[in-house]
């Protein structure tokens, strides 16, 4: 299933990606840092989410409280309550 998440406090907007049986595929930052959001699509790219998620929470971006892997994180712990 595809999901979009709209990001809260990053320079990205969106996030879209899609779960199959709790498997990560398809990440696509809207905005942000062009080479991290790459590098980070590509590295969660088959994981599982669960997986992904316990090591991006809580990951912030200078003074942000948050950041794009972070956000990523809570995109998808939002589509795993689903």
């Amino acid at each position: 299933m595809t999901y979009e998440y709209r990001t809260k406090g990053t320079c990205a907007s969106k996030i879209t990606f899609s779960l199959e049986d709790g498997v990560i595929h398809d990440v696509k930052f809207t905005g942000g840092c062009s080479g991290n959001t790459q590098g980070v699509a590509a590295l969660v790219e088959g994981m599982d989410a669960r997986e992904a998620v316990q090591r991006m929470k809580g990951i912030r971006c200078g003074m942000k409280p948050t950041s794009c892997p972070d956000q990523l994180a809570k995109a998808l712990e939002t589509a795993l309550e689903q």
